[in-house]
């Protein structure tokens, strides 16, 4: 059976003080084995970035289950949770700047990474070197993070993460910044890790060719998973009080929001009917 990596039940999480609170998740379930590849998709505001920073141990959820590596969330100090970042799960923010040390050089970011490592400092500095390549820095390894581009900064950023070989990979739109080319760079990269070394990936994207180079695709609308893509088809996700969000063309042609459904069962599962006012 494979190892599960990622758990989380009933996940909730809001912001704001009482009176002025703002829901951003309302109930996730979701299982992330070893190795799987995830892209999380939907709309802004949707929830993605904040499901990520809970992941990484970046926020402490406000409700509910979240298992990360064998880890209760909860109960993590904020000692703990940097621990386990440091070694366990590597960390891309939206914004580049974020993950990196700006007055380091490109190579420095690397090698800083690698220091919980047993590694020689000769495999470290191979270890950055093939990293930088891969990514396309290696001519900019000798130059301070804060004076890369920002698509340089991004690129880098990868790197960084990927630098101990992490169990778990969080990545928040790592080709937001990039070109074409770039991009693909980084997507080779974080593939190569997932197949190497078995790292499991999740990573919230609005880019089509991202969620098409992973295994699977988590979909979440309105703070909740509502759909998940498996070999190019997406499946609806039944939440855990039984509600299912049907996907906007369904509702324009057949369920307006507002709409009267009886559901009725079938051997393969349930059919929904739409039915007037009175019933009929």
């Amino acid at each position: 059976m494979t190892a599960t990596v990622v758990r989380c039940e009933g996940l909730v999480q809001v912001y704001g003080t009482p009176g002025q609170e703002v829901t951003a998740l309302r109930g996730v379930d979701l299982t992330v084995g070893a190795a799987d590849t995830i892209a999380l998709l939907g709309p802004s505001g949707s929830g993605k970035s904040t499901l990520l920073w809970l992941l990484a141990g970046l926020l402490q959820p406000t409700a509910g289950v979240a298992e990360v590596c064998g880890r209760r969330l909860s109960d993590l100090t904020p000692r703990s949770a940097a621990e386990m970042r440091l070694r366990e799960v590597g960390v891309v923010m939206q914004n580049p700047g974020r993950n990196l040390l700006h007055n380091e050089t490109a190579a420095g970011n690397v090698m800083y990474a690698q220091r919980p490592t047993r590694r020689s400092r000769a495999v470290k500095r191979r270890r950055t070197a093939d990293l930088l390549d891969a990514v396309g820095l290696a001519k900019v390894a000798r130059r301070a993070a804060g004076r890369l581009s920002g698509g340089e900064q991004q690129r880098l950023a990868v790197a960084v993460a990927l630098a101990n070989g992490p169990q778990l990979l969080l990545a928040d739109e790592p080709t937001s910044q990039l070109d074409h080319r770039s991009a693909a760079a980084v997507i080779e990269l974080v593939q190569a890790a997932n197949q190497d070394l078995g790292t499991t990936v999740i990573v919230v994207t609005h880019d089509p060719a991202v969620g098409t180079a992973f295994g699977r695709t988590v979909t979440i609308r309105d703070g909740r998973v509502g759909a998940e893509g498996h070999a190019g088809e997406d499946y609806l996700v039944v939440s855990r009080d039984g509600s299912v969000q049907l996907p906007n063309e369904v509702l324009e042609a057949a369920l307006p929001p507002g709409s009267l459904a009886r559901a009725v069962p079938t051997a393969d599962g349930v059919q929904l009917h739409r039915v007037d006012r009175e019933g009929s």
